[in-house]
């Protein structure tokens, strides 16, 4: 099995040195690890404007944004990888990093709004956030981690990606 081109660049993007080594390949679908269970808990939280459950999402997030090793990929690096047989996740670059300070933002917002009564702007908010989790536990592309790389970082890869999506899309 080998990495697709548009993959490659989406893993690219999130600050991930790709390799076609074949057990980089088949640690690539647990790459997503932190994005499923924080979509699935901040939608979870969002579903029943659980707030606590939100708060104790923020530091999780803020510590994905300071650390090299999210707290959820320390689940797998410690546990579910003995049960794949694959090595540890390598650590996060500096976009998937920005993003877990969007996100932690993003889900101190969401909480505010419940709390403050803000019910329907709390639901839209915690419906998009889910939503951006959902689009990169999918295809792995991840939309803070464009917004990073055109804003900060490799603007080039950037609009690569997205010009390589959009012909790949075409043919």
């Amino acid at each position: 099995m080998a990495i697709s081109p548009r993959l490659q660049s989406w893993l690219e993007l999130r600050g991930l040195a790709c390799s076609r080594d074949p057990e980089f390949v088949k640690l690539v679908p647990w790459m997503r690890t932190k994005f499923v269970l924080s979509g699935s808990l901040v939608g979870i939280a969002t579903a029943f404007a659980f707030t606590p459950l939100l708060w104790a999402m923020v530091p999780i997030a803020a510590a994905g944004a300071i650390f090299t090793v999210h707290p959820f990929d320390l689940i797998y690096n410690y546990g579910l990888r003995h049960l794949t047989g694959t090595r540890p996740l390598p650590p996060n670059g500096a976009a998937t990093r920005f993003s877990g300070g969007v996100a932690a933002l993003w889900i101190v917002a969401i909480a505010l709004s419940f709390q403050l009564g803000v019910t329907p702007l709390g639901y839209a908010l915690g419906g998009s956030l889910t939503a951006v989790a959902a689009l990169v536990s999918i295809t792995h592309f991840c939309i803070p981690s464009f917004v990073y790389q055109f804003v900060f970082g490799d603007r080039a890869l950037a609009l690569r990606t997205i010009s390589s999506s959009a012909k790949e899309q075409v043919a």
